[in-house]
């Protein structure tokens, strides 16, 4: 088959080019390195003051015996006598803090439910759930109010590194769903007006843990 000149040069350039490739000008434009730099603070402080901007309300607890004390506090504050937590180590660790001593156990009609988590994202403010713990899928968001427990080993910086150590905890058994809550549930669908607490509990705390749960 003949090979018009035109063709030939453009060929012969190409194949120029490819024995002597030019640098590429931006090397970290390829996708390679992670857009979000490392944190200056603590990945606690940093947590803190994202899920904070969200509206989220977040307590420090050097232990479980100061975080019982808390939620003992906040229950007569607030007036919260129906309680739900289906988790059998939370529930042990805190029924001293429920107003007669035991837990509620109607999700319809509950004033507030408490939940452990899978992780918090420092970046994001986001506390990472899943349907493995005793809670299930519904605990988290079906109560108008959502106290989540965690401990400080639970915070990571990213949301890949949430998923990377759900990988290693469950291997090849993930939970059947693992959703990311950030901040009180909201939407502006309604002729853009903000409305809190239409598809999830209008008010979220997390109590961050120093120490580990025994």
């Amino acid at each position: 088959m003949n090979v018009s000149p035109s063709k030939e040069n453009i060929l012969k350039r190409i194949r120029q080019a490819l024995s002597h490739p030019v640098p590429v000008p931006f090397p970290g434009s390829e996708g390679n390195n992670s857009v979000f730099q490392p944190p200056a603070d603590d990945l606690a402080v940093q947590f803190a003051q994202e899920f904070t901007r969200l509206n989220g309300k977040f307590l420090f607890c050097a232990d479980l015996q100061e975080a019982a004390v808390q939620l003992q506090q906040l229950f007569q504050v607030r007036q919260w006598s129906k309680v739900v937590c289906k988790e059998r180590s939370l529930a042990d660790a805190f029924q001293s803090s429920v107003q007669g001593g035991a837990f509620y156990t109607q999700l319809n009609d509950c004033d507030v439910s408490v939940t452990g988590c899978e992780a918090l994202v420092s970046r994001t403010g986001s506390v990472v759930l899943s349907a493995a713990p005793a809670s299930g899928r519904t605990t988290s968001v079906y109560a108008p109010v959502h106290i989540c427990i965690a401990h400080s080993s639970q915070l990571v910086y990213d949301i890949k590194d949430a998923l990377s150590l759900i990988k290693d905890r469950y291997a090849d058994r993930l939970p059947s769903l693992i959703s990311f809550a950030t901040g009180p549930s909201r939407t502006a669908d309604i002729e853009k007006t903000l409305v809190v607490g239409v598809h999830g509990p209008k008010e979220v705390f997390v109590i961050l843990v120093e120490e580990p749960f025994s």
